[in-house]
């Protein structure tokens, strides 16, 4: 581990790994496109998906020197959200964010084989196990189903790039269905790269004509606080009630601190469970890891006979 993220020195190759600024010296793996894993410079090889090139360039990060294949690296399907990866090379996987579960569009990540594992922990706390797709569509349903029979609008909330998407297509089928601006240029790129989302009307132009005046209706919006003015105008213009979709819904040290008026249980990362299944199906004589409860999950694999520690600075050195 570096300051610019985490290094392997292989085979007389330098590989970064999801690294905070790209090195002009080696190979620069981006796993997927939320803002916190694009780098901020643009220099160097880049190796990530068609996905994750084309929605980092929708978010104003245009990859100059981007491949999608290089021999010997083979990207892997992570399930977190489209196009992204994780990275098997020289027998050392790294999982980027991973998620083992289908989720509407998003099928779980199948794990290879290898002999070092550095995998993401945010969830590994045993507290966090995460109800099923199917029972999250029957709760909110009935939710929204509740609501609409008070002729009240729903705001369903998640992140802009992932959640969002799913949502929109486990709930698309409620009418009529809105979204907000920042979700429908997103979900627009999605459909261009062929998932099949449902259409629906932006709120700027919805609203512009008069169509949220005819409630209930469903809008799918990022995830904001109670305080944002878009929130405080659809509430007091419309009595909108929201549902907030995060993962950290269910921890009981965090407060889901969006103050959404119902919180739902959904994630895009592994739950506990699913991180411990993931390592021992690796089969990974080392693990390494890295965000989230990181001391935590380490001790846990070590509790179950598994070679773990922590990824903290230079670390790396056993197999660089």
């Amino acid at each position: 581990m570096t300051k610019n993220g985490i290094l392997c020195e292989v085979n007389n190759k330098r590989v970064y790994l999801d690294p905070k600024n790209t090195d002009v010296t080696g190979i620069n793996f981006v796993s997927h496109a939320h803002s916190d894993h694009l780098p901020s410079k643009n220099t160097g090889t880049i190796l990530s998906s068609l996905e994750t090139h084309e929605i980092a360039n929708l978010r104003g990060f245009k990859m100059e020197n981007y491949v999608d294949s290089l021999d010997g690296f083979s990207l892997i399907d992570s399930g977190h959200i489209l196009g992204a990866k994780g990275l098997l090379f020289d027998n050392i996987f790294y999982t980027g964010d991973i998620c083992t579960r289908k989720r509407g569009f998003l099928k779980g990540a199948k794990i290879p084989k290898c002999k070092t594992l550095i995998t993401e922990c945010t969830f590994g706390l045993p507290e966090f196990t995460f109800p099923t797709i199917d029972k999250i569509q029957k709760q909110v349903n009935e939710l929204i189903s509740e609501l609409y029979g008070k002729g009240i609008p729903v705001i369903l909330m998640g992140y802009k790039l992932g959640k969002a998407q799913t949502i929109t297509q486990l709930f698309g089928h409620w009418q009529p269905l809105y979204f907000h601006d920042s979700v429908k240029e997103m979900n627009s790129l999605h459909q261009k790269l062929g998932i099949p989302l449902k259409d629906g009307v932006g709120h700027s132009e919805a609203e512009k004509n008069g169509l949220l005046e005819k409630k209930p209706w469903v809008m799918v919006a990022p995830l904001m606080s109670s305080k944002n003015k878009f929130i405080q105008d659809m509430k007091s213009k419309y009595g909108a009630v929201t549902i907030g979709f995060s993962g950290w819904a269910q921890y009981s040290r965090f407060s889901f601190g969006r103050q959404t008026d119902y919180s739902i249980t959904m994630s895009d990362h592994c739950d506990f469970n699913e991180l411990v299944n993931m390592v021992v199906q690796s089969g990974a004589e080392q693990v390494y890891t890295i965000h989230g409860f990181v001391d935590e999950f380490a001790k846990h694999l070590q509790k179950i006979g598994i070679t773990a520690q922590p990824l903290i600075e230079n670390s790396l050195d056993d197999f660089s």
